[in-house]
């Protein structure tokens, strides 16, 4: 484990960890980070056991996983920071981009899932939006993602896993449905931050207990979602 500091002044600055056995990419996210006036690299590991024993202690707002690590699937690590991190989010940067592996990463909790051949400063860009509230997806993935999908006219009635068709509804406390009703509108977490009053790491903590609640894992399944349930009318918004 190799743990940077670097002193924060002036600006909000994103806390980003890397998860990654190549050492090759690790070292070139690693200076690339460093240089960004915007980003702060807490912490590498190699390994899932490395990353799973210092991923609480170090606090980050995005780690940077692959799947394919030496002693196991990154996806345990992101599953663990979706179920016990609400202000951290997943991105997932792989060479597999089939299907299933992305669909499971989703699942898991991933919010963000880039390939390998994504150019350095991209990757940085995507860093970014993921915190603005998106979910940066690469564009080969994307467009098998579509093809996967096409002809299936909502994504409330795309395929789920078992455990969201059993969800049980959990309701949303008054801030959260504010949240949901700003997020439905197509505010950005940092635009809603500035218009609550609060910082982003609340909203974004919000955000993730609304998924948690709707079972799903992306802004649009959850505004689908919420939808369907009754809780917002899209043509309000």
């Amino acid at each position: 484990m190799n743990i940077q500091s670097r002193t924060e002044i002036g600006q909000e600055i994103i806390r980003v960890m890397l998860v990654d056995d190549d050492d090759r990419i690790q070292q070139a996210l690693r200076l690339a980070i460093e240089t960004h006036p915007e980003l702060h690299l807490v912490g590498q590991a190699y390994t899932l056991r490395e990353a799973m024993a210092v991923v609480n202690e170090l606090q980050p707002e995005v780690v940077l996983v692959d799947l394919g690590l030496p002693d196991g699937s990154g996806l345990e690590l992101i599953a663990h920071i979706h179920q016990h991190m609400p202000g951290c989010e997943s991105m997932v940067l792989t060479v597999f981009g089939d299907e299933s592996h992305v669909i499971s990463s989703i699942e898991a909790g991933a919010t963000g899932y880039l390939t390998k051949d994504t150019r350095t400063a991209d990757i940085l860009d995507r860093l970014k939006q993921l915190r603005a509230g998106g979910s940066p997806i690469s564009p080969v993935i994307a467009r098998r993602l579509l093809n996967r999908f096409r002809g299936v006219s909502t994504p409330d009635q795309l395929p789920t896993s078992k455990a969201t068709v059993n969800h049980a509804f959990t309701p949303l406390s008054e801030r959260e449905q504010q949240v949901l009703e700003m997020v439905a509108k197509g505010f950005m977490q940092a635009e809603i931050a500035d218009l609550l009053g609060v910082s982003i790491n609340t909203i974004s903590t919000y955000v993730k207990r609304i998924y948690k609640k709707l079972a799903v894992n992306s802004r649009t399944s959850a505004v689908h979602r919420a939808n369907a349930l009754g809780l917002i009318n899209l043509k309000d918004c």
